[in-house]
């Protein structure tokens, strides 16, 4: 008689639902829906789109989350600014597609982010976004008191996070736009996309 033998059996972990990379030339028009769905139709009048505008993101950072069939459900970039004088990043905008809004994807997002722009020597990230939602990854109002954006904004939601320390020290006046200028072309327009999750303008 033979003895049976016991196999183990391997538990494969479920595969993430989404994969965080760099933008692709492919993205642009699902981002724009995206950004579109969240933020309105009017989202190129406000105040954080001045600092944007004509501008390329920072080399390195504009990230797409996509899902496993392609599908794009999440979008976060980061410019070039000068912060009252100081070399800064602008983060914004930061995007989810509603049906991902529970599967993590902008904690995601800012997390490699801000470790991309660690990595590339970066000193400090500002955006204007919700106090309670980015206070977990360090953003504070500590270090911008000081600071402007070109049009109305809240006060209380410009925020900073220093990755190096006293990378804003002394910040103070105007945020200005710093990145390399693009090549004019004309606006494009899309279709709005299924409701989605606001997060930084």
């Amino acid at each position: 008689m033979t003895a049976k033998r016991n196999n183990p059996v391997t538990l494969i972990r479920q595969a993430a639902p989404f994969a965080i990379r760099a933008e692709r030339a492919s993205d642009v028009v699902a981002r724009e829906a995206l950004l579109d769905a969240c933020f309105g139709d009017n989202r190129h009048a406000r105040t954080c789109q001045r600092l944007r505008d004509g501008r390329a993101p920072a080399e390195g950072l504009a990230l797409s989350a996509v899902r496993q069939d392609g599908r794009l459900v999440g979008t976060v970039r980061l410019w070039h600014v000068s912060a009252g004088g100081r070399d800064a990043l602008m983060l914004g905008p930061l995007a989810v597609d509603d049906t991902a809004r529970r599967l993590g994807v902008g904690a995601a997002l800012m997390k490699r982010a801000l470790a991309v722009a660690r990595t590339r020597g970066h000193g400090a990230v500002i955006l204007l976004g919700d106090a309670p939602y980015y206070a977990r990854f360090g953003f504070s109002a500590a270090r911008t008191g000081a600071l402007s954006l070109p049009g109305a904004f809240e006060r209380e939601r410009l925020l900073g996070l220093e990755l190096v320390e006293g990378a804003l020290d002394s910040a103070w006046g105007m945020i200005a736009p710093t990145g390399t200028l693009l090549p004019k072309v004309t606006a494009f327009r899309t279709r709005r996309a299924p409701l989605a999750a606001q997060h930084a303008a």
